[in-house]
């Protein structure tokens, strides 16, 4: 499959410095907005890239379910090959590929184990059918079928029956807290915009990164 004349040409807009928040939260709430207002699938869709003590690296797509002064925050099995490596090496990283938008939001930062209470009050908000399979699923464990996977959540059905369906306890999230946080934008002739934030202390400093 030869793929070399498949390409875009980006020229939505641009990115400078006086376009930029004090704070890259602020300005990835800006750009979350903008992503919201523009009906781009999914916008909380990020990958989450982990990697073990041994460098080797793995990455999938989570859903952003929360953004603050503290960081970015998701849930997720705790059992599961990425809960597993970040409590080995908390060291990971997220983007956001907002293609529509010619934009992408570049996060590098370290994960932290969110509190009980916290992760009891999201799971709770959860629609019911999302809390049955997080007790039916292991997940990343290899399975033997979809039909197996069925009676694991038909049995947590029966299980629960209409009553409460508590949190298992495998089941958690995580905040990340940022060091760096890079906005993208594409330009005309692959000359895209990149703008950094680098924690250094209790200050941020933003550098323009070369396309």
């Amino acid at each position: 499959m030869d793929l070399t004349g498949l390409r875009e040409e980006y020229a939505r807009g641009g990115l400078d410095l006086p376009d930029l928040a004090d704070d890259p939260i602020d300005m990835f709430e800006r750009w979350m907005a903008d992503a919201l207002a523009a009906g781009v699938h999914e916008p909380n869709a990020m990958v989450l890239a982990t990697a073990t003590p041994q460098g080797r690296p793995s990455s999938r797509m989570v859903l952003l379910k929360g953004v603050g002064p503290d960081g970015f925050v998701f849930f997720t099995n705790q059992a599961s090959r990425k809960g597993e490596e970040l409590a080995a090496n908390p060291q990971c990283a997220l983007l956001f590929p907002w293609h529509p938008l010619e934009r992408q939001v570049r996060v590098d930062g370290v994960a932290e184990v969110l509190d009980r209470a916290r992760v009891d009050a999201y799971f709770q908000v959860r629609p019911r059918r999302a809390r049955l399979g997080a007790w039916a699923s292991a997940q990343s464990r290899p399975v033997a079928s979809r039909d197996a996977l069925a009676e694991a959540y038909a049995a947590m059905e029966e299980r629960f029956g209409d009553g409460e369906v508590p949190v298992p306890p495998e089941w958690g999230g995580y905040r990340v807290v940022p060091e760096a946080v890079e906005f993208w934008q594409g330009r005309p002739g692959r000359m895209h915009d990149r703008l950094v934030y680098r924690r250094e202390g209790a200050e941020w400093v933003i550098q323009r990164l070369a396309p």
